[in-house]
């Protein structure tokens, strides 16, 4: 990168982020807002308020600005710049997000999966580098995935490869916003946890307190955390047997149950994944944490500006 900025984008089922970041993918400032009390168009509309009023504070002219890297949460064309559809965000279907920021920004703007861009951040920057196939995982509000192939990010003939939350883990099961049933996202979101968390402690209980409860020893704690370590474990089995990596890595806010939660993946890693498969693969936390994503929008703008 150029001794310039980039506008950082990440749009999660939750919140909205966007963030100044200059030519060393350090952070300089970065807004939060709710994604839950917006339609598409106010959205947007929050989108090009928010760059404008980051550059207007900062001083930064749009000469400076090498361009908008943007993060979605759900299928999208990556060479047309359209969103498919996003499974938690209601209303964005075949939205060509790119054409309609590019026009009202009048700045360069790259989209992509949002758990592509954790990915590619943590593959350059983070717990993957140096891996030469990685898998990665964003757990938060659904469960995205990205894959490195011969330290490439591999993104499939329709731009829509690595949904490993959209693998399904039972013949029969619950349906999953993305319309299908038993995916992994309907076992292992954010709210499923909690739900099961729930009924173990018969109250209401967040990630947070979850997390907290099982570094305690709290045994209905660990019981919840086993649970969504089996299903998730067993579901990686599926993804290491087909692609033979050398690095899993698993990020996002369920990522920070710790160590309770990543022993229970290996331990069912090491039971049912291949021999030579289950020696060749390490799992680790990712380590750029709740950035990650703005960090590999940023990267995403550096490789494709220009």
């Amino acid at each position: 990168m150029s001794n310039k900025f980039i506008i950082a984008i990440d749009l999660g089922g939750t919140n909205l982020k966007i963030a100044l970041l200059n030519s060393r993918y350090k952070i300089i400032a970065k807004e939060l807002l709710s994604t839950k009390k917006f339609t598409k168009s106010t959205l947007i509309q929050a989108i090009i308020k928010s760059v404008n009023k980051i550059l207007e504070e900062h001083g930064i002219a749009r000469k400076s600005l090498l361009g908008v890297g943007l993060g979605v949460p759900g299928p999208i064309n990556f060479k047309k710049g359209i969103i498919y559809f996003m499974p938690n965000i209601s209303g964005w279907h075949n939205v060509p997000l790119r054409a309609i920021l590019r026009k009202r920004l009048a700045l360069a703007v790259f989209l992509d999966n949002d758990a592509n861009l954790m990915s590619l951040a943590e593959y350059r920057l983070g717990a993957a580098k140096g891996a030469e196939n990685a898998v990665c995982l964003t757990l938060g509000t659904g469960v995205g995935g990205g894959v490195i192939i011969n330290r490439q990010l591999y993104r499939g003939s329709g731009s829509v490869a690595g949904e490993i939350g959209h693998i399904p883990v039972n013949l029969t099961g619950p349906r999953c916003n993305c319309g299908g049933r038993a995916c992994l996202e309907a076992y292992i979101g954010n709210s499923k946890i909690e739900k099961v968390a729930e009924r173990i402690f018969k109250e209401k209980i967040n990630l947070a307190q979850l997390s907290a409860l099982a570094r305690k020893n709290n045994r209905k704690a660990i019981k919840v955390w086993d649970e969504v370590g089996s299903i998730l474990g067993s579901a990686l089995v599926g993804v290491i047997n087909l692609l033979n990596p050398d690095c899993i890595v698993i990020g996002g806010g369920v990522a920070g149950a710790g160590r309770v939660l990543f022993n229970k993946i290996r331990e069912i890693i090491r039971g049912q994944a291949m021999p030579i498969h289950r020696r060749a693969v390490k799992v680790h936390r990712a380590k750029l944490g709740a950035d990650a994503g703005l960090i590999g929008a940023a990267l995403l703008v550096d490789e494709n500006a220009g």
